[in-house]
């Protein structure tokens, strides 16, 4: 929100421009004012908006133009000012002002202001005063609103200034169309959207305790019965379809807001701002994602307060009670999030995303797009209406996981899976299988990164896996950015058992990659085919037992044989020392080095001293050893 208004004020000589800025500043009538007075300036402490204000006066004679044009091009708001004695003032700023005001390129908000009303005869209402000014607010959508004054009672002065400042801070253009009498589609759209996330229990009308509390998130007060009551008999008179079951529907909610601004109250704009709306009506990009920063190796998964808040969403939207939201449902849900579903545009293969989604399959969505794009998560707390505002208490940061690699344990409940070969070794039916949809025999190329999530129980513990396969082409540009690969909890290598050629490619890719940071699971596909001898140095059992790993896991899609892989992934994530490639002894700590250093050293010291240089000759296989107790390097 602006923290400062110029307000520049033009007009026809003898207007009396300076005398309503000397009342101003005075509080009294000054007979004899300077041509142009001085620019003034009012600390925020004297405004009932906190801001402040710049006051200019201006000159309207042939040497004020190129003063009056530069002031013009600087103003937040101008106040038109007009003599109530003086028709001639009044005729011009339609003619002339307002013209001149659109030739110069400007747009910002007018206020007509009618001076000397005390020289008028008679009483004028303010209908009017409304059916004087109306032509002009018809042709010239700018005008906000016209205030009559007079600088010698002194009458109505500081509302010039107060109804300025507000013709910049809450205005109205961006709300109301008055040629049409009706709110402008984007601020209905911005209020139907606040109604849906204020009608908690989403039966289509606000009742006491919603509108309760819309009243204390918005204006920090309840609301008395005798003041609600007061409401629904108002915009019942104007519509009796604005109240149902003694409750303001939609309807009537947006009439509300049509009133107030009619009747010139920032209400709406106080709404429209608590609910993270800017002056274009769009979510302001703080709101939508306050800060919140996370340390490298760390991830971001949903808080209890996080899976709570989808749990209850879900419930509340799950209308016929079947424990799955359709699509009409799903609709529903995401009907106050511009963007949509979130998922929409991530369409598996063969998996019907849009509906029939049970809890267990909305909270592991979610816990996939938290953990691969938090700020996501964070966009649609604010879209759902998180309530409270500190929406990153629906998240949380984990452990980096180089600490939980050290320990031998992960305390995270969600794990990123990255699934690698080669084309055609069965990484597409594997994910598909673990996001359950059926076997299909028919092989399409891997085109674009594929993402899957389902939830494993593991001893009664529920965790969430993510796999990820990325095909050849995006596959490299994975593998050798390390800020990608140390993302991942564990790196899983697929190889087709039936086809020979098909383990040299992932051999080949760790020797082109470093991965072996990374904890791995090896895993031989198509199990109900014959086995193949492959072609490499030595075969995948071998190769394993090599790097002190587990055997490759067996698995036929086909067959439906594919549980116990994704528990071994999990048990690997959990369990992170375990399965480093290398063995037991990358995962030992300095400490425990040092202690396997002195008694090696112990032993090597009753030898002889020839044979001991020959023990650690370079090049040698002890050599290699004493390396790595030293230095921590791999064999």
């Amino acid at each position: 929100m602006r923290r400062d208004v110029r307000i520049l004020l033009v007009g026809d000589e003898g207007v009396g421009k300076s005398t309503i800025v000397t009342s101003l500043i005075k509080e009294a009538f000054v007979p004899h004012v300077q041509h142009v007075v001085p620019e003034v300036t009012i600390s925020p402490e004297f405004t009932s908006e906190n801001v402040t204000t710049y006051i200019v006066d201006s000159g309207a004679g042939p040497d004020d133009r190129h003063y009056l044009e530069l002031e013009i091009r600087k103003a937040h708001v101008i106040c038109v000012v007009y003599a109530i004695d003086n028709s001639n003032s009044f005729n011009r700023i339609s003619v002339y002002w307002l013209p001149y005001f659109r030739q110069l390129g400007i747009n910002v908000p007018v206020i007509l202001v009618g001076n000397k009303i005390d020289l008028r005869g008679g009483e004028v209402t303010n209908k009017s005063l409304e059916d004087e000014i109306r032509p002009i607010m018809a042709d010239f959508k700018e005008v906000e609103t016209c205030v009559e004054c007079s600088a010698k009672i002194p009458l109505n002065v500081s509302e010039v200034f107060y109804f300025a400042r507000k013709a910049v801070l809450h205005p109205t253009a961006p709300l109301y169309d008055f040629k049409k009498q009706a709110l402008k589609p984007a601020c209905e759209e911005a209020l139907r959207r606040i109604f849906k996330l204020c009608d908690t229990n989403k039966d289509g009308v606000l009742d006491n305790e919603e509108l309760n509390e819309f009243q204390r998130k918005c204006f920090d007060a309840p609301l008395q019965l005798q003041e609600l009551e007061g409401i629904k008999v108002m915009v019942r008179g104007y519509n009796r379809d604005a109240i149902r079951d003694n409750g303001l529907t939609e309807a009537g909610f947006l009439l509300l807001h049509t009133i107030f601004i009619q009747r010139g109250r920032e209400t709406t704009w106080t709404v429209l701002r608590m609910h993270g709306y800017a002056e274009d009506l769009r979510l302001t990009e703080s709101f939508l994602s306050p800060q919140f920063d996370v340390p490298l190796d760390c991830s971001v998964e949903l808080s209890p307060l996080g899976y709570q808040f989808f749990t209850d969403i879900f419930e509340v939207f799950d209308k016929d009670k079947d424990g799955a939201l359709n699509k009409d449902e799903l609709e529903a849900i995401f009907s106050t999030a511009p963007p949509g579903i979130p998922w929409r545009d991530q369409k598996f293969p063969g998996l019907d995303d849009d509906g029939a989604v049970t809890l267990q399959t909305w909270l592991a969505r979610w816990s996939m797009i938290t953990l691969l794009k938090h700020r996501t998560t964070l966009n649609y707390l604010a879209y759902l209406g998180y309530p409270g505002e500190n929406r990153t208490s629906a998240l949380l940061i984990t452990r980096p996981r180089k600490y939980d690699r050290r320990r031998g344990e992960s305390s995270r409940n969600v794990f990123l899976c990255y699934v690698c070969g080669a084309a055609g070794s069965g990484k597409t039916s594997l994910l598909r299988s673990f996001a359950g949809a059926q076997f299909d025999d028919q092989y399409v190329p891997t085109d674009k990164v594929l993402s899957v999530v389902n939830s494993v129980d593991i001893h009664g513990s529920e965790k969430y896996l993510v796999l990820q396969e990325f095909g050849s082409k995006f596959e490299p540009e994975v593998l050798r950015h390390s800020k990608k690969t140390d993302l991942a909890d564990v790196i899983v290598y697929v190889h087709d058992s039936s086809d020979t050629n098909s383990f040299s490619y992932i051999s080949n890719l760790r020797q082109q990659y470093s991965l072996d940071h990374i904890p791995t699971l090896f895993v031989a596909t198509k199990s109900d085919l014959d086995l193949a001898q492959q072609r490499h140095e030595v075969q995948p059992d071998v190769y394993c037992r090599r790097l002190n790993l587990q055997v490759p896991v067996a698995v036929s899609v086909k067959t439906g044989q594919t549980a116990d892989v994704f528990h071994a992934i999990c048990s690997v994530a959990m369990h992170p020392n375990s399965s480093i490639p290398g063995g037991a002894e990358r995962s030992m700590s300095p400490a425990a080095r040092l202690r396997t250093y002195i008694v090696l050293s112990a032993l090597v010291g009753s030898f002889s001293a020839v044979a001991y240089r020959t023990f650690v000759r370079p090049g040698t296989f002890g050599g290699q050893w004493m390396g790595w107790l030293l230095g921590g390097r791999s064999r």
